[in-house]
Protein backbone atom coordinates (compact mmCIF):
# COMPACT_ATOMS: atom_id res chain seq x y z
CA UNK A 1 0.00 0.00 0.00
CA UNK A 2 1.16 3.25 -0.71
CA UNK A 3 1.01 6.17 1.49
CA UNK A 4 0.03 9.28 1.06
CA UNK A 5 1.90 12.59 -0.44
CA UNK A 6 1.78 15.01 2.76
CA UNK A 7 0.71 18.51 1.50
CA UNK A 8 2.53 21.46 3.70
CA UNK A 9 2.61 24.97 2.79
CA UNK A 10 5.79 27.12 3.13
CA UNK A 11 5.88 30.97 3.59
CA UNK A 12 9.71 31.90 3.22
CA UNK A 13 11.12 35.22 3.73
CA UNK A 14 14.82 36.79 3.39
CA UNK A 15 16.01 39.93 4.47
CA UNK A 16 19.60 42.24 4.36
CA UNK A 17 20.78 45.60 5.55
CA UNK A 18 22.90 46.17 2.56
CA UNK A 19 23.67 44.61 -0.55
CA UNK A 20 25.61 43.28 0.32
CA UNK A 21 25.54 43.05 3.78
CA UNK A 22 24.41 41.07 7.35
CA UNK A 23 21.31 39.06 5.87
CA UNK A 24 18.90 36.82 7.54
CA UNK A 25 16.30 34.27 6.31
CA UNK A 26 13.27 32.36 7.97
CA UNK A 27 10.60 30.07 6.76
CA UNK A 28 7.14 29.01 8.31
CA UNK A 29 6.21 25.19 7.32
CA UNK A 30 2.36 24.26 7.84
CA UNK A 31 0.80 21.27 7.61
CA UNK A 32 -3.08 21.83 7.30
CA UNK A 33 -3.91 18.66 8.10
CA UNK A 34 -2.22 18.00 11.51
CA UNK A 35 -2.11 21.82 12.75
CA UNK A 36 1.58 21.25 13.26
CA UNK A 37 3.52 24.00 12.53
CA UNK A 38 7.12 24.86 12.54
CA UNK A 39 9.39 28.31 12.40
CA UNK A 40 13.09 28.32 11.43
CA UNK A 41 15.70 31.67 10.45
CA UNK A 42 18.89 32.29 10.55
CA UNK A 43 21.68 34.45 9.36
CA UNK A 44 25.28 35.22 7.28
CA UNK A 45 26.87 37.89 8.02
CA UNK A 46 27.75 39.15 4.55
CA UNK A 47 25.39 38.02 2.11
CA UNK A 48 22.76 39.48 -0.40
CA UNK A 49 19.22 39.85 -0.23
CA UNK A 50 18.84 37.25 -2.93
CA UNK A 51 20.89 34.75 -1.39
CA UNK A 52 18.85 34.92 1.56
CA UNK A 53 15.47 34.85 0.02
CA UNK A 54 16.92 31.58 -1.61
CA UNK A 55 18.29 30.42 1.38
CA UNK A 56 14.64 30.21 3.30
CA UNK A 57 13.32 28.01 0.84
CA UNK A 58 16.25 26.00 0.58
CA UNK A 59 16.40 25.72 4.87
CA UNK A 60 12.25 24.78 4.57
CA UNK A 61 12.22 22.88 1.45
CA UNK A 62 15.31 20.74 3.64
CA UNK A 63 13.42 20.61 6.41
CA UNK A 64 10.68 18.23 5.09
CA UNK A 65 11.28 14.53 6.02
CA UNK A 66 9.64 12.86 2.93
CA UNK A 67 8.51 14.07 -0.88
CA UNK A 68 5.54 16.62 -0.16
CA UNK A 69 3.11 18.48 -1.87
CA UNK A 70 4.54 21.78 -1.52
CA UNK A 71 2.09 25.98 -2.00
CA UNK A 72 5.57 27.48 -1.92
CA UNK A 73 4.82 31.54 -0.78
CA UNK A 74 7.20 33.74 -1.51
CA UNK A 75 7.18 37.63 -1.75
CA UNK A 76 10.09 37.11 -4.09
CA UNK A 77 9.61 37.15 -7.73
CA UNK A 78 13.39 36.64 -8.22
CA UNK A 79 12.86 33.04 -6.39
CA UNK A 80 9.40 32.29 -7.84
CA UNK A 81 10.20 33.07 -11.37
CA UNK A 82 13.83 31.39 -11.29
CA UNK A 83 11.87 28.35 -9.85
CA UNK A 84 9.09 28.35 -12.28
CA UNK A 85 10.93 29.77 -15.39
CA UNK A 86 14.30 30.55 -15.67
CA UNK A 87 15.76 27.66 -14.11
CA UNK A 88 14.96 24.89 -16.75
CA UNK A 89 16.60 27.28 -18.94
CA UNK A 90 19.97 28.00 -17.17
CA UNK A 91 19.88 24.08 -16.74
CA UNK A 92 20.02 23.44 -20.26
CA UNK A 93 22.71 26.56 -21.02
CA UNK A 94 25.35 24.79 -18.43
CA UNK A 95 23.97 27.16 -15.39
CA UNK A 96 24.54 30.43 -17.59
CA UNK A 97 21.86 33.01 -18.89
CA UNK A 98 20.12 33.67 -21.86
CA UNK A 99 23.50 36.29 -22.54
CA UNK A 100 25.60 33.33 -21.83
CA UNK A 101 26.90 34.92 -18.10
CA UNK A 102 27.15 32.23 -15.38
CA UNK A 103 24.14 32.35 -13.43
CA UNK A 104 24.75 34.56 -10.09
CA UNK A 105 24.11 32.32 -6.49
CA UNK A 106 24.11 29.48 -9.06
CA UNK A 107 25.48 27.05 -5.71
CA UNK A 108 21.61 27.66 -4.05
CA UNK A 109 19.80 27.56 -7.32
CA UNK A 110 21.81 23.92 -7.90
CA UNK A 111 20.80 22.98 -4.23
CA UNK A 112 17.34 24.22 -4.66
CA UNK A 113 17.23 21.99 -7.95
CA UNK A 114 17.80 18.85 -6.28
CA UNK A 115 14.93 19.68 -3.42
CA UNK A 116 12.89 20.72 -5.42
CA UNK A 117 13.05 17.07 -7.65
CA UNK A 118 11.86 15.24 -4.83
CA UNK A 119 8.65 17.65 -4.09
CA UNK A 120 5.87 18.85 -6.55
CA UNK A 121 5.79 22.49 -5.93
CA UNK A 122 3.10 25.34 -6.57
CA UNK A 123 3.96 28.52 -6.32
CA UNK A 124 2.14 31.60 -4.76
CA UNK A 125 3.61 35.34 -5.01
CA UNK A 126 2.42 37.36 -2.22
CA UNK A 127 2.94 40.82 -1.94
CA UNK A 128 5.53 41.85 1.03
CA UNK A 129 4.90 43.82 3.56
CA UNK A 130 1.08 44.00 2.95
CA UNK A 131 -0.14 42.80 6.55
CA UNK A 132 0.45 39.08 5.26
CA UNK A 133 0.22 37.29 8.56
CA UNK A 134 2.83 34.75 7.58
CA UNK A 135 4.89 36.75 5.30
CA UNK A 136 4.88 39.34 8.24
CA UNK A 137 6.16 36.64 10.63
CA UNK A 138 8.79 35.70 8.33
CA UNK A 139 10.03 38.78 7.80
CA UNK A 140 9.94 39.48 11.75
CA UNK A 141 12.26 36.26 12.05
CA UNK A 142 14.34 37.30 9.36
CA UNK A 143 15.33 40.48 10.52
CA UNK A 144 15.54 39.49 14.16
CA UNK A 145 17.91 36.62 13.20
CA UNK A 146 19.84 39.53 10.72
CA UNK A 147 19.74 42.22 13.86
CA UNK A 148 21.35 39.03 16.12
CA UNK A 149 24.37 38.65 14.40
CA UNK A 150 25.14 42.37 13.63
CA UNK A 151 25.00 42.69 17.39
CA UNK A 152 27.35 39.60 17.83
CA UNK A 153 30.04 41.61 15.47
Amino acid sequence: MSRAVAHVELYTDGACSGNPGPGGWAFILKHPESGKQMEEAGAEALTTNNRMELMAVIRGLSALKSSSEVDLYSDSQYVLNGLKEWMASWKKRGWRTADKKPVKNIDLWQELDALQARHTLRFHWIRGHNEHPENERCDQLAVAAREAIVTKQ
